[in-house]
């Protein structure tokens, strides 16, 4: 994964107001008119916080790189940098930690608008969320605060937001953790997964033997998140 040749995804750089957040994107190998292609917006944990617009790429976003994914799996992928933290966690009743977005995070609702625009054969029907982490964590931050903007969400070892569960609980969720996460822990994931029940489109896969720095291991080297995904429409 290390490896892999980060060049395909363009350096840009989105300003709004006094907020500016470099990113990166990566355009579908081969684009064939009058073709769709969904978006997949990737969202970076704590310790990739910076402006060099390079370390965000983590796992979550360079799994679209991988040959076989590129290939098989053809969309757009945004991947936005933030200089500090894009997810807040605060204690919320019963000692379960809950997050809440930064005013960047919130301007990424801008930033996917303005893709959209600039590349009309976006699929609006397909537009995913992907993150680990702090990042996962602003992942749910977006579902919750624009619910119809989005179809699929894979949230990987996060904090949980509780802000709009009625308008959430119909959507395709994969939340996936490690019970032993003593960072962001496993039992925000679960209180969530019991909020959202019953929904027969959550998903709650639990690694029993992983902690917060590996879970993201089991799925470096399959193609099961792209395939999940691509599976789901509005």
């Amino acid at each position: 994964m290390n490896s892999l040749n980060t060049e395909p995804f363009r350096k840009k750089i989105y300003k709004t107001g006094s907020i500016q957040i470099p990113y990166r994107f990566l355009t579908p190998k081969n684009n064939a008119n009058g073709k769709k292609y969904p978006l997949v917006i990737t969202f970076h944990n704590s310790s990739r916080i910076g402006t060099d617009n390079e370390s965000q790429l983590e796992p979550v976003a360079k799994i679209w790189l991988r040959d076989e994914i590129y290939n098989k799996y053809p969309c757009y992928v945004l991947a936005p940098q933030f200089d500090k933290r894009s997810s807040n966690y605060e204690n919320s009743i019963g000692d379960v930690q809950i997050s809440k977005p930064s005013d960047a995070a919130v301007a990424i609702l801008k930033l996917i608008k303005d893709v959209e625009k600039e590349y009309p054969d976006i699929d609006k029907n397909r537009i995913y969320l992907v993150g680990y982490s702090m990042g996962a964590s602003t992942a749910q931050n977006l579902l919750n605060l624009k619910p119809s903007a989005f179809t699929a969400l894979v949230s990987i070892a996060a904090v949980p937001d509780f802000s709009n569960l009625k308008n959430i609980n119909k959507k395709n969720i994969w939340l996936i953790h490690g019970e032993q996460d003593n960072e962001n822990p496993y039992k925000g994931s679960v209180e969530l997964t019991n909020r959202l029940t019953p929904n027969p489109d959550l998903i709650f896969t639990t690694f029993t033997y992983l902690n917060h720095n590996n879970i993201t291991i089991p799925f470096l080297l399959t193609e099961e998140i792209p395939k999940w995904l691509f599976e789901k429409r509005k």
